[in-house]
Parts: structure tokens; sequence; C-alpha cells
């Protein structure tokens, strides 16, 4: 895992008079194969630790220069998470004073809560502080750093059941941590299942675990359109049922001081109707603002032309015929309307500076063989192809409009490369290579390659989601920034709410560490990660997220009885 060695901060606080006490014991670890003693996941860029026990006071509390409500927030989540719904009645008054930590005291530099891609996401974490033995340290330059030091920090953090107290083991503690990807993301699909809200907000809360910072929401798709638009409001017609839909009832739980203002409007049906609608756009934005407290962005995707069927339900005149319903109509000015209306109802929610247009498996045949459309392509002297890539590139040139830039899945730079905006992310999806022809074009890219990390694929075990580099064969640096990160891919064909937890994890934390981890830190042999991957798998599972076992296919059940850590 690399060496790990006792930094200037921990000689320091050697010295401290208050410190004496909890430094007595410490160790120095300068050996790699001592290593396997820290289960932090993923793997920090830098460690130190000792043999010390420190002890959470009862009233452990929080300090900080910053009055962000996130960071507030966060910090009784983390001891909520960390208590596990134990009684904590330890008397502290029972413990050696300076074997107590009273609380932990953040110091975050910028007070711009602004969340996009690039937000500096380091930390720098202290147990104890050197100057002030009594306290944790955890300093970060942003208030999502923060975040990042917060989760580091509660897997350092053990329910002593013995002493009904909560412990930190291998004190003193220095951790200095950045991310090696900008991009670490996880991919929903909302269409071929409809997720309600709360799975959704506990795939949030795992993401947050394991240090992932997009949500890649894929919406709809040729089975569903479950999410209302507001400048089209006949789009959700596509959905499954008027119960498995993103709307007002829902909005409802979500928005509580909404209610009032609800009930207020009942009488009369045309603001009932504009409430119902302003009922989504809180539903939209608290989805986001969920993600957001919790340090994640959410990249909101319509794929298009294809896989758009849904579409047709509430508009029919958006499919080629009724006998041939994708891709989208080409040739109708309406369909374009529709794509600037919801790209339009989009920059008002999802603020990301990405959204994806998809633009994936287009099979072009209902343009060729619906005689209204072939005529068209013939006036306008267009193959199937020319017609593929002038869809694709006005829908981005809609999106640009509305301030995005654009994620394409890698059909369209397989197609037509050049012709793509440059301020196109291709996201490759089929196979290697493709990174990096991406990049020696000049153009960005997302690795989810999908004999790799495809978490649908359930024979694919978490050792091949940890060794799967998305800078292979990339090796000049321009080129590898390039690369702005990687992607699980969740898709939901197979996957509901009843077993979407079991078949994202543990893998997904595999593909985590390689994403966060700085590469010389990254395991060469998965084996040598196994049973701190075994144990962050059985912290998912305490902190209430249904974590499958390590052996075995995606989502197996336990094989026998046995401990957690050792399935």
């Amino acid at each position: 895992m690399g060496e790990m060695v006792v930094s200037e901060s921990l000689l320091y606080a050697a010295v401290a008079v208050a410190a004496v006490v909890v430094l007595g014991n410490a160790l120095a670890v300068s050996s790699a194969s001592e290593s396997s003693k820290v289960k932090i996941w993923p793997m920090p860029a830098s460690v130190s630790y000792g043999n010390a026990h420190l002890y959470l006071a009862t009233d452990f509390g929080l300090s900080s220069n910053s009055e962000s409500l996130i960071l507030k927030e966060a910090f009784d989540g983390m001891l909520a998470a960390i208590k596990l719904d134990h009684v904590i009645d330890a008397n502290s008054s029972a413990f050696n004073r300076s074997s107590l930590l009273q609380g932990l005291h953040i110091v975050v530099s910028s007070p711009n809560e602004q969340l996009q891609y690039g937000t500096d996401e380091s930390y720098k974490l202290m147990v104890p502080s050197p100057e002030k033995p009594g306290y944790a340290h955890l300093e970060a330059k942003t208030v999502y750093g923060a975040l990042h030091g917060l989760q580091t920090f509660s897997q350092l953090c053990y329910f002593s059941i013995t002493r009904r107290v909560l412990e930190v083991r291998m004190s003193p503690w220095t951790v200095i941590d950045q991310p090696r990807f900008p991009y670490r993301g996880l991919l929903i699909d909302t269409s071929r299942h409809y997720l309600p809200l709360t799975v959704i907000k506990k795939v949030i809360d795992s993401m947050s675990y394991a240090k992932l910072n997009v949500l890649h929401w894929h919406i709809v798709d040729t089975q569903s359109f479950p999410l209302e638009i507001r400048s089209y409001p006949k789009l959700w017609n596509g959905a499954y049922s008027s119960s498995e839909r993103y709307s007002a009832a829902d909005a409802a739980e979500v928005v509580r001081h909404a209610v009032i203002f609800f009930f207020c409007l009942y009488s009369n049906d045309n603001l009932l109707f504009r409430a119902l609608q302003f009922f989504l756009i809180c539903l939209l934005k608290s989805i986001h603002s969920y993600a957001q407290k919790r340090g994640i962005n959410v990249l909101a995707e319509i794929d298009v032309p294809g896989h758009a069927l849904s579409w047709g339900v509430g508009y029919p005149s958006l499919w080629p015929s009724k006998d041939c319903q994708q891709p989208l109509d080409v040739s109708n000015e309406f369909t374009f309307k529709v794509v600037d209306g919801i790209l339009s109802d989009f920059s008002k929610i999802f603020n990301f500076k990405f959204v994806h247009l998809g633009g994936d498996e287009v099979d072009t045949t209902c343009w060729t063989t619906t005689p209204r459309i072939s005529n068209w392509l013939k006036r306008h002297r267009m193959n199937e192809s020319q017609a593929y890539q002038y869809f694709v590139l006005r829908a981005q040139n809609i999106a640009l409009s509305h301030g995005y830039e654009i994620v394409n899945w890698e059909e369209t730079f397989n197609n037509f490369g050049s012709k793509l905006s440059r301020k196109t992310v291709v996201h490759n999806w089929l196979g290697g290579g493709v990174a990096q022809r991406v990049v020696e074009s000049g153009l960005r890219c997302i690795v989810s390659n999908q004999d790799k990390w495809y978490l649908d694929h359930l024979d694919t075990p978490w050792q091949e989601f940890y060794i799967n580099e998305p800078l292979t064969n990339i090796t000049n640096s321009k080129q590898q920034k390039l690369v702005l990160g990687g992607e699980v891919c969740m898709w939901g064909e197979t996957i509901d709410g009843s077993d979407i937890e079991q078949t994202i994890w543990p893998r997904a934390a595999a593909a985590a560490e390689r994403l966060w981890t700085p590469y010389d830190k990254l395991a060469k042999n998965p084996r040598e990660v196994t049973g701190r991957l075994a144990h962050f798998r059985c912290l998912l599972n305490q902190r209430g997220i249904d974590a499958a076992p390590l052996a075995g296919s995606g989502r197996a059940a336990p094989l026998d009885p046995g401990s957690c850590y050792e399935q």
C-alpha cells in the first residue's frame, strides 16, 4: 500500500506536555506490511498512526470557524453514524482526562459553498490536535473537503461494547488527503424501474461514505418517462403509472414547508395545477440539495435521439410514426422545441456544469422507412448517418445555449468525433482503448467500460472493479488530465428498490478507491485489500446499507453462517 511515516505534526504532538499520556505509547509506522492495520476506505493519500487509545467524551461536540449549516448537519450525521444506535452511557470521569477527546475543531478556509466540478476536496485530519490535545483537528479549503474529512474520522471511531463508549484506536493519527480524479460517479436508472425518493437518498448517503461525488441520474429511457417537465407536462404520461412518478405527492414528504401552501390553493383548480408544478421544482431541487449537502453533484441525463419511445406517449408527434416509434423524429421542429424545453427546465434545477445527452445505440431504421422523414432527408441531402450527426450536434447547441457543457456516450465520438463541440466530454462504455483515442483528439473523457464497471453485469467480481485503470496506455501528462475520472453504472433492467443497494455495494467501493487513492498507493493485487474492503462492507451494513458479501457474484447472498468480516 506504500510506506507510511510519522509526520512533522505527529512529532510536534509528541512533545506537547498535555499529550504526554496519549503519545506515550506512540508507534512510528514505517513498514508497508503494517499498513494492513489501517481500515480506512478509500485509502488516503498519506496516513500515519500510533498505538494509543482515545475516547470521545459523552458531550463530544463541534467547534469551527465556519457557520456552515452543511457542516453542522454533516457533523451531526457523522455522530449518529458512528453511534450505530448504541446507548453511550460511559462515565467520562472514569477515564484519564488526557485520553478524552472533547470535540472536533474544523477550520474551513473558504466560505464559498458552491459545489461544482473541480471544487477542492482536500483535507488534513489530526487526532489529536498538536496544539489542543483534547480535540481532534480537521482543516480543509472548502466545506466539501471537510465532509470527506468527517467521513475519514468516522472510520477511525468504534463503539466499545465493553466500555460503552466511542473510541479511537491507534492514535495519534495524521491523514493528509485529496482525490486522484475530480469525477467519481455512480449512475442510477429510474426508467427501467422506478426508484422511490427514499431509495435515491439512501444511494446518495452510501456514495458519500465511499467518497464518490457525482450521481449520474439516467432519468428517462424507452421504457418510461417518470419525470414531470413543466414546459411540456404531458411528457410524464410515459410513466409506468401515476404512482411511479417524481411528483407533487413525493415533494410533500420532502418540502414540508410547502404543505400549508398546497392546502391554501386547493380550492382553485388553475392555482392547484401551478402549485403542483411548484412542488415538482421543489422536489427536484430537494434531490439536488440533498446530494449537495453530501458533496455530490447531480448529472442529469436525457438520452437523445434514441432510447426515447416513452416521450411519444404524451406527444405522439415525437415518434416517426405510430408503428415505428424511435428514435425521435429528426424532421420535426417540435422535437427540438421539446429538447429545448427540457433543458430549460433542467437549468433551473440542476446547476452542475455538465448535462448528459446520451446519443448511444441509435437505430435509424425508422427514419429511412417512414416516407415523410425519408423525403425530408432527401430534401436536406442527408443520409441516415448524417441525420444522426445533425440531431446530436443540434441538441449539443441547445444545451450550450442553456450554459451547459455536454457529456455524450462514445458512439458520437466513434462516428463523428471531429464534429463534436470542444466542450464535449466523451463517456466511454463499449470497451478499452476509447479513452486513449478521445484524449489524443483533445477532448475530455469519462471511463465506464462495460466489461469492468457495469454493476448490472453480476458476473464481474469486485476484483475486476478494483484493477480497472482509467489511464491505461495514456502516458502523456497533458492527456492524462483530460480523463476526468470514471463512473460505475447501475443500469436498471434487473434492479429496483428491493435489490439496488446490494447490487451496487461493495463492488462500487472497489472502483471508488481506484478513483480516489493515488496510483502508487493502490494495491497491485486486489487480495491485499480484501480484509479492508470486507471491513468497509460491514461498516455499510452497520449504517443500514444493504451491501452484499465480497464472496460470490454481484448481489450474492452469504454462502454460510459466519462473521460479516469473513464473507
